[in-house]
């Protein structure tokens, strides 16, 4: 138990100082920056459906061998990520913005409380994400240990787009480049907490290995389906850029299918 302690927490780890890597991007312009991290993002969708269809999938058939439960609770998985996410985005909608015709009448206090407020909101609307990262990455080392290294590289694509774009919205927000990188770093550090979590728990409740790979299976599925495969269709390309895009994708799979 203590070898799957040790992976847990050193892939949780991996995954939080990776929130620092927006430092590294910063040095790029606007659309070079945008053209890698759609590429990126191509290959994290590939990643992501590879591990789920290589790795995790087989893994919960072949272990637990209840397919029609599988099945519910991959499908309750999709719906739980599907809630929190439309959660966290009226959440966010929901902070208050300055209205530019009132802005010569308001305190430059005011307009500082007002940048905090969304500054706030997005780091612990993603500290909550990472904590359910962290619970996904230990609940697959729970299932073996190839299997959580699998994961972890999924989700390690995937957070790499998506902690840079984090960073963009805070420095567009009113931070500056050091707080802005500070504060990301801190709202990746529930990942942690929430590796802990799971390895507690589990080794203390029977068939909790299941759960949290259905739980894993259907997050995953609806991250890549939902969120990043849409992603890649939000701009048009050319034929070459496609089919770019299009070997960046089965690349991703390509590389699941190799670990």
């Amino acid at each position: 138990m203590s070898i799957i302690w040790f992976y847990s927490l050193l892939s949780v780890i991996i995954i939080s100082l990776i929130s620092l890597i927006g430092a590294f991007f910063l040095v790029f312009q606007e659309k070079k920056l945008e053209k890698i991290l759609f590429y990126m993002v191509s290959f994290s969708a590939g990643a992501i459906l590879g591990d789920v269809f290589i790795h995790l999938l087989p893994e919960i058939i072949l272990e637990f061998n209840q397919v029609q439960k599988s099945s519910v609770l991959i499908l309750i998985g999709i719906i739980i990520f599907a809630v929190f996410e439309k959660c966290i985005i009226w959440w966010h909608h929901h902070v208050p913005i300055e209205d530019d015709h009132s802005h010569n009448s308001k305190s430059q206090l005011g307009a500082t409380v007002q940048i905090s407020s969304l500054s706030w909101t997005i780091l612990l609307g993603d500290g909550l994400h990472n904590f359910i990262d962290g619970i996904i990455i230990a609940g697959s080392f729970l299932v073996s240990i190839p299997t959580g290294i699998a994961t972890t590289i999924a989700v390690a694509f995937h957070e790499i787009p998506h902690e840079i774009g984090n960073l963009g919205v805070l420095i567009n927000a009113g931070l500056n480049k050091k707080r802005a990188l500070f504060l990301n770093f801190l709202s990746a550090l529930p990942a942690i907490l929430g590796a802990i979590l799971v390895l507690v728990v589990g080794d203390k409740i029977n068939s909790f290995n299941f759960y949290i790979l259905a739980f894993t299976i259907g997050g995953f599925i609806y991250i890549a389906c939902s969120d990043l495969i849409p992603e890649l269709h939000s701009k048009h390309l050319k034929f070459s850029q496609a089919c770019t895009q299009l070997f960046v994708f089965l690349l991703g799979i390509g590389i699941m299918g190799l670990i």
